[in-house]
């Protein structure tokens, strides 16, 4: 009866591994192998499988679903297993599975490498984030290929592009390039000084000199360098780590060492720099990695589905699975991944093909358009602190320096725009000011809209980045 009324797909994906506990005259009892079926059957199934029951069961009333209780270690260990938003992300850095254990569990990722200098940490590089891996089509062949010649010629004397500077939209593969550079140098020359930093640790481990009353030695750590990646460089804030950057990245160029950087932005937008270090940026070679287009999001699947079947090589999605999720993720190649991981985890759990229908609920979230995001003025505060490198205390502040005024207005702008909260709302809750200051605020950016197009498209960023 269930099977006649949800149809074979839904039937087969959710309900093969339910099984008939008990019926005490009023509760119809179940039991499924794992949290994940448990949870996605009571949430959207549960109705269902009451009227189904009460066509069987004279006086069924309610309807339970229990963890089957494990009659074997294999169970247990389902059981242990992650919750299903959990199991993305222990996927993305999960390691080959024992072959004995594939069908019940997930091996603990291992531990990330870390570059080294003198003793100094740098921020995890992930395996996975060779060149090997990365997918190249138009809107990243260049940024490809100016990663790929500094990885070749970085210790040849004459660095081929020095800096390189890459930047993009948030998942398009920055990252990717940069750790696949440290990867590469390290594996021609083992003995190579490279180190990844992302900004933010750039940033934690000086202010841990300042504390410590030694900052020279904190310069001198960067002496011997040959190359250094910094990653995210929009984040590095603070007057005197700015600073202390200046002076590294320029001593390690004078020094013809090899210097990669990454961020949100172009040299000329980022905000924070001062002129000599966005021209000594400027100076190399400055690419952009542009979105996906609908042929590279398929190869990008393709990719990532390959990697999931050299796991377990009987897990599989039909063409029109993958043209399905081409077509509908077309933000990131992170988004994509996340797709692609997700289906492996609801198959593992399954065991059943991945229909369109399937997949399309299981990456509901994920697609654009199906559920628009309800924007808070709270969303709003985090993503232009993080845009523009201030503190959400300064933006609530009664700071009236410009790079705190700036980031205050566009963001009242954006409340005004993306919210249907009243302008006295807005005002307190962008620390408790008038509705009059809010008022000039919105003015003020729509005054500079019309005639500064650089403004349009970071405010476009924004509500994009609020979007997800």
């Amino acid at each position: 009866m269930l099977r006649a009324r949800l149809g074979d797909d839904i039937y087969t994906s959710w309900f093969n591994a339910l099984e008939f506990e008990s019926f005490d005259g009023g509760t119809v009892r179940f039991s499924v192998p794992v949290k994940f079926l448990r949870t996605w059957i009571q949430s959207h199934y549960s109705e269902d499988l009451l009227d189904c029951c009460r066509a069987e069961f004279k006086g069924a009333e309610k309807v339970e679903v229990a963890l089957r209780q494990p009659g074997n270690q294999a169970a247990a260990r389902v059981e242990a297993a992650p919750a299903p938003s959990e199991q993305a992300a222990a996927l993305r850095n999960n390691a080959q599975p024992d072959a004995a254990q594939r069908n019940t569990t997930f091996v603990a990722p291992a531990p990330a490498g870390r570059t080294s200098v003198g003793g100094f940490e740098g921020s995890p590089l992930d395996p996975r984030y060779t060149f090997e891996s990365f997918v190249v089509g138009p809107s990243n062949r260049m940024a490809h290929a100016g990663a790929t010649q500094v990885a070749e010629t970085a210790l040849g004397g004459v660095p081929g592009f020095n800096p390189l500077y890459l930047h993009s939209a948030v998942g398009l593969g920055k990252t990717h390039l940069l750790h696949a550079i440290a990867w590469e140098v390290k594996r021609r020359s083992p003995n190579a000084q490279v180190l990844y930093l992302t900004a933010e640790r750039f940033r934690y481990q000086f202010v841990e000199a300042l504390r410590s009353q030694d900052p020279l030695a904190f310069k001198e750590k960067f002496r011997d360098i040959n190359v250094l990646l910094i990653d995210d460089l929009e984040f590095m804030h603070g007057e005197r780590t700015e600073q202390e950057f200046d002076h590294i990245i320029n001593s390690l160029l004078d020094g013809g060492r090899q210097v990669v950087v990454a961020s949100a932005r172009a040299p000329n937008h980022v905000e924070r720099l001062n002129e000599r270090m966005r021209s000594r940026l400027q100076r190399g070679l400055v690419t952009e990695i542009a979105t996906l287009d609908y042929e590279l999001r398929l190869k990008v699947l393709e990719t990532r589905l390959a990697e999931k079947r050299a796991l377990d090589p009987s897990f599989t999605l039909g063409r029109e699975i993958i043209s399905l999720l081409a077509e509908r993720l077309t933000e990131s190649g992170r988004e994509l991944e996340g797709a692609i991981t997700r289906l492996y985890a609801t198959w593992q759990y399954m065991r059943t093909a991945i229909t369109p229908d399937v997949a399309e609920t299981v990456i509901r979230d994920l697609v654009q358009g199906l559920e628009p995001r309800r924007i808070k003025i709270e969303d709003i505060l985090r993503i232009v602190s993080r845009h523009f490198g201030v503190s959400k205390g300064d933006l609530l502040s009664q700071r009236r320096h410009r790079s705190v005024v700036w980031p205050r207005q566009i963001g009242m702008y954006l409340a005004k725009q993306l919210t249907a909260r009243s302008l006295p709302e807005i005002g307190r809750r962008f620390g408790n000011r008038d509705h009059t200051t809010v008022l000039h605020a919105i003015r003020k950016i729509e005054g500079e809209l019309s005639g500064n197009p650089r403004l349009k498209e970071e405010l476009e960023e924004l509500k994009r980045l609020l979007s997800h």
